[in-house]
């Protein structure tokens, strides 16, 4: 079969050509005089560089060229403030300490101190007429002003050579070339959008914050090399002090990192120290990045997003200390990601191994791998003060200034926080660009049978680029490739161990060998069909009955209420549309019925009635209807163990509902039952016994009130869990077998009727029997190995009106998450 070519839309997109310190676009079929080897007139925004055994005379040229600093590579006229001179970590330390802010907190905290020690009389007389107290509130503020100052000097980035600039960017360049052989790619509108805005944020004085979102620690280096390579001043990038150890973390620092704890705990101090910090870095239209999801994703989808650093920066707009800020969502996309394979280690329940340098040193194999290329994609910048302002005219109590806003007990401060949260996730999102990776990696886990030809797998990466591309999304750009040739490429670099090829017969078959490490790429393109995902699964709870299209038929307002009851147990895994359930239920409808998936039965006044599938999606033997339903059945699958694993937890005979339990290790035990049920056929997909899934599983449980979450203050403390009464199961009195009924079952069967259909499950009788069993047998060890309360005594064996801050918190939480937008 002839394949098509390959584009990423209907209309050629510029390419982007940058020589020197000289960027041009050129237009849609613009031939290079000089062609390169490859074909392709794009140039890469990262060459590959020169090796020294394949020439070293070239390579001795190029590294002449970054120590005397030649043309772009100077980074002198960066667009920006001032950044890698002599001095510039003295200004910023001294900058720091000399915020009102923090003087303001250090006499706060000495005046405490002193005033406890005077009530408690450790203090003495004064000297020379004046008060003790008021002599040690000097000491303790000159003690504090110490430890603010080492602490600084320990969090800020140190940008002090422009020498050592230019080397970090040859040596980073030289690794990721070396990993990801075809460069970092970009588009060319962005990237000149990106650099006006930055010409008037530098005029104005105001700093662009980046909110990238992250996937591997190759994310750090990616958009320093390409602000470096546009000449754009570098970004403080915020960097958790786990990746602070010797050699490494000073080359990063120096580089641009700041490095801040994991957790700040109730450190007054540090905490007010990081808000000016970053107040600093603002104030003088320093450029600035986060994380918006606050650590990697280990399953290939964007994350929650983590409001910690983000609050910082809302509270320095908010409060008047900073006039604006400009935010620029940023989204990069890899062919492979370096950490895959960690990553499903950690998620199969393998503790993550702390970072060092030995670590770092063996990984330098990796580099030498044909990884793919990068693509960094970058939205339309935003004004954060504008988007304040939006925000405060739509909030419907009255006006508010934006001080009174900022304070951290508003409501409307929390809504506003949650709201910038997730648009940020939306924006990156809306520019994410599907790698040929994430396209055969869907392809294989949403097909039925063992594996697929060769040119069907080309037919189906045309259509599901097709589907992409019909649903607003983008795919990477190769130039007018054929199809077969794009996905030759991305088998190369996925590799045997993903995907492997049976020999010897008549055509080329492809199959999954690794389907959890194959399923963090599917999941790269999951969210731009979740509406239609959702309602087939919903239609599935008839479908999966069988018989004919009669038997089949769904009601409206059956299909709405599973809709709605999906949704709402997926809110924390996906971002849906925000106009409500009933207009995007009703726009979806009408896209599946436009494609011929659907049909849908109208009344006189065009309500929907019944829905089923259409007789052309029969004919195709449920081809489109399938793929959604294997989008989302692995999701189903571990919310269903998650449940399944809390009727585990019903207390032993005898025993009343006063037992806490440990929740790690309760979550360990849920991955054990379900690597059970997988192996003993209960389980369609090995993936729902992902960490992950299952942790944001049990914190939906929580904020359902199916469970009760205690957490101390004390990390030492373990945070414990256990059914809340109105949930628990009951047991059968003469037998002691957990019984099959009530709210928690409800709610597991629930789940279960979007499950896909298996062996002995037609029925339900294996869920109420054996794997009922099975998961009380489970919970019996837990409650064998933790049948006393837990270290803190009275604080574990609490009432439900008693629950831990972090409870209550949590409690407050569901009535503004029954808000939130679902499908």
């Amino acid at each position: 079969m002839a394949s098509r070519r390959f584009s990423s839309s209907a209309a050629a997109v510029p390419d982007l050509e940058i020589l020197g310190d000289k960027v041009t676009i050129h237009p849609a079929g613009y031939s290079e005089p000089l062609p390169r080897k490859d074909g392709a007139p794009e140039r890469n925004l990262v060459e590959n560089m020169a090796r020294f055994r394949q020439n070293p005379f070239d390579w001795l040229k190029e590294v002449s060229l970054y120590v005397s600093g030649s043309g772009w590579r100077a980074y002198d006229d960066i667009i920006g403030q001032p950044i890698f001179y002599s001095g510039f970590s003295d200004n910023m330390k001294a900058a720091v300490m000399s915020t009102p802010m923090l003087r303001q907190k250090i006499e706060e905290l000495a005046e405490k101190r002193a005033q406890l020690e005077d009530e408690q009389g450790l203090l003495g007389d004064g000297v020379k007429g004046t008060p003790r107290r008021v002599q040690r509130k000097e000491e303790l503020e000159n003690s504090l002003k110490e430890v603010a100052l080492e602490l600084t000097d320990e969090m800020i980035c140190k940008m002090e050579s422009k020498r050592f600039i230019r080397g970090a960017y040859y040596l980073c360049t030289q690794l990721l070339t070396r990993a990801y052989h075809q460069g970092i790619h970009v588009s060319s509108e962005e990237v000149l959008r990106l650099r006006s805005v930055a010409e008037k944020a530098a005029r104005e004085k105001t700093s662009i914050i980046f909110l990238p979102c992250h996937r591997s620690h190759v994310d750090y280096v990616s958009l320093q090399l390409i602000c470096y390579r546009l000449g754009i001043a570098l970004p403080t990038v915020v960097a958790g002090d786990n990746l602070n150890f010797p050699v490494v973390g000073s080359f990063l620092q120096h580089a641009g990192a700041m490095w801040i704890r994991r957790s700040f705990g109730d450190d007054a101090l540090y905490t007010t120290l990081v808000q000016s910090y970053i107040d600093t870095l603002l104030q003088n239209g320093f450029n600035f990045e986060c994380f918006i999801e606050g650590t990697r994703s280990r399953t290939g989808k964007l994350l929650s997003p983590k409001f910690g650093i983000l609050s910082f920066l809302l509270d320095s707009v908010l409060s008047g200390r900073v006039k604006d800020a400009v935010v620029c969502p940023v989204s990069t996309q890899y062919d492979k990601v370096i950490e895959t394979e960690s990553y499903i280690s950690e998620l199969l329940g393998q503790p993550k191994p702390k970072e060092n340098l030995m670590d770092f040193l063996s990984a330098s194999s990796v580099l030498s791998l044909k990884l793919g290329r990068v693509d960094v994609r970058f939205h339309e910048p935003w004004s954060l003060r504008g988007f304040i302002e939006e925000q405060q005219s739509r909030m419907s109590t009255l006006p508010q200034q934006l001080h009174l806003m900022a304070s951290r007990g508003s409501e409307n401060r929390t809504r506003l926080l949650r709201t910038m949260g997730y648009k940020v996730l939306s924006d990156i999102n809306a520019v994410s660009v599907v790698m040929p990776t994430a396209l055969i990696g869907t392809v294989l886990l949403t097909l039925r049978g063992r594996g697929v030809g060769k040119a069907e797998l080309v037919r189906r990466v045309e259509w599901l680029s097709d589907r992409v591309r019909g649903k607003g999304g983008r795919v990477a750009h190769f130039y007018g490739a054929p199809t077969s040739q794009v996905v030759d490429r991305g088998l190369e670099v996925l590799g045997p161990g993903l995907v492997g090829v049976v020999e010897g017969l008549p055509e080329e078959t492809y199959y999954a060998v690794d389907r959890f490490q194959l399923s963090f790429y599917r999941n790269m393109t999951i969210h731009l069909f979740i509406s239609e995902a959702l309602v087939s699964a919903a239609m599935y709870t008839r479908v999966k009955q069988g018989g004919g299209p009669d038997n089949q038929r769904i009601s409206y307002d059956a299909l709405y209420q599973q809709v709605s009851f999906l949704s709402q147990l997926f809110r924390g895994e996906f971002i849906y549309p925000t106009e409500g359930l009933s207009i995007n239920l009703e726009n979806t409808l009408q896209g599946l019925e436009a494609d011929a998936v659907i049909k849908v039965s109208r009344d006189s006044t065009g309500n929907a009635v019944t829905v089923e599938l259409s007789d052309a999606e029969r004919l195709r033997g449920r081809e489109d209807f399938d793929f959604y339903c294997f989008l989302i059945w692995p999701f189903i699958e571990a919310s269903w163990l998650g449940a399944v694993s809390l009727m585990g937890l019903t207390p032993p005979a005898g025993q009343d509902n006063e037992t806490w339990l440990d929740l790690k290790r309760t979550q360990d035990k849920a991955q054990l039952l379900g690597k059970t049920l997988y192996h003993q056929g209960d389980l369609s997909y090995f993936e729902a016994v992902n960490k992950e899934t299952l942790k944001n599983a049990y914190e939906r449980f929580e904020e359902e009130g199916i469970m009760v979450l205690a957490k101390s203050r004390d990390s030492r403390i373990p945070t414990t869990i256990k059914l809340s009464r109105e949930w628990t199961p009951t047991r059968d009195p003469q037998t002691g077998m957990i019984r099959p009924e009530g709210r928690l079952w409800d709610f597991t069967e629930t789940i279960a009727k979007s499950r896909r259909e298996g062996k002995n499950r037609r029925d339900g009788a294996t869920v109420s029997t054996r794997v009922l069993a099975l998961a009380d047998k489970i919970g019996q060890q837990l409650f064998g190995a933790n049948a006393e309360a837990p270290p803190g005594g009275a604080a574990m064996t609490m009432t439900e009106s008693e629950l831990s801050p972090e409870s209550k918190k949590k409690k407050r939480r569901r009535k503004d998450i029954q808000v939130l937008p679902r499908l």
